[in-house]
């Protein structure tokens, strides 16, 4: 999908949802994120199922795609706020109209298992927002970077990040449309339409949780399905929440660098995207120009809120 809708910037007053599309979440978190919202001057929606539990999901199916599809289809909704990850999102797509996304485009921000929800909204010909969610709003408020840079990025002022040197990155410059989110679960899309399209994109990654033998094996997913030679950039994410293995005989960080030795465009590692507290937000499907310098890296959104 190369031609993208970006969705219209907010404005104050705005309405916007609050909806739990994975796993249940508590309402300390989706309470404490809308009014942090409202000091934002924005009109937090919480919809019925928000706080629903059904196992470990926030309600059946039925519950998270009808408050999911009711907000895309409500015009005074300007941007939906997934609540959290978890696990369940999976669920929703063979029930989420691309026609919908397309013709109702408004930001869908979130990240972890709403990783899908992105892919989504990207073949469906509309770009998202990978880009904390409620805990994380009502945890760390207003005084927080990665709140901050989203709070600008909806209201219409993308960034142009300048981060430090890694002795891992390869310099280069690239151009290109930013995808990617929590390798697990977009792994979990490969052999299927909801897919990303790889080709000339910057690629962005990180995890949770997982070992490093299994990051190394959807790395390699990646590079014998031809993923990784289509890229024009790689930004290497936050892997959290694991012990490196001494007997694998490299670190995680060093393990992709050599699977991704043989290809010439930039590398950045150590992007501040991922479960850490400086997640920053990217524009999942919006124009990015990347430079990895010797000295340091920028990462220029400044065209990112452009069609």
């Amino acid at each position: 999908m190369d031609v993208v809708k970006i969705p219209a910037v907010l404005h104050f007053g705005d309405n916007v949802a609050i909806v739990s599309p994975s796993g249940i979440v508590d309402s300390e978190s989706v309470y404490g994120a809308a009014e942090l919202l409202r000091s934002w001057e924005l009109c937090p929606v919480v919809f019925p199922h928000a706080l629903s539990a059904s196992g470990r999901y926030a309600g059946t199916v039925d519950d998270r795609i009808s408050d999911l599809t009711s907000a895309f289809a409500d015009p005074k909704i300007k941007a939906i706020f997934c609540s959290r990850g978890g696990y369940g999102a999976v669920h929703l797509l063979p029930f989420l109209s691309k026609r919908l996304i397309f013709e109702c485009p408004k930001w869908l921000i979130g990240y972890s298992d709403i990783t899908l929800l992105l892919a989504a909204c990207l073949r469906s010909g509309v770009a998202s927002i990978h880009a904390p969610m409620c805990r994380h709003l009502y945890k760390e408020g207003n005084s927080d970077e990665a709140v901050g840079y989203l709070r600008s990025l909806l209201f219409g002022e993308p960034q142009v990040w300048k981060l430090a040197a890694h002795e891992l990155n390869r310099p280069g410059n690239a151009f290109g449309k930013v995808i990617g989110g929590n390798l697990a679960v977009f792994s979990g899309l490969r052999g299927t339409n909801y897919d990303f399209d790889y080709d000339d994109k910057i690629l962005f990654i990180e995890d949770i949780g997982e070992r490093p033998y299994q990051i190394e094996r959807m790395m390699y997913n990646l590079k014998l399905g031809g993923v990784l030679k289509k890229l024009s950039g790689l930004l290497i994410g936050q892997f959290s929440e694991y012990e490196e293995d001494r007997l694998l005989g490299k670190t995680v960080y060093e393990m992709i660098a050599d699977l991704v030795e043989e290809y010439d465009y930039p590398v950045c590692f150590n992007f501040p995207v991922g479960h850490v507290k400086r997640n920053y937000p990217l524009v999942v499907g919006g124009n990015y120009r990347l430079s990895v310098l010797t000295d340091g890296v920028i990462l220029d959104g400044s065209t990112s809120l452009e069609v």
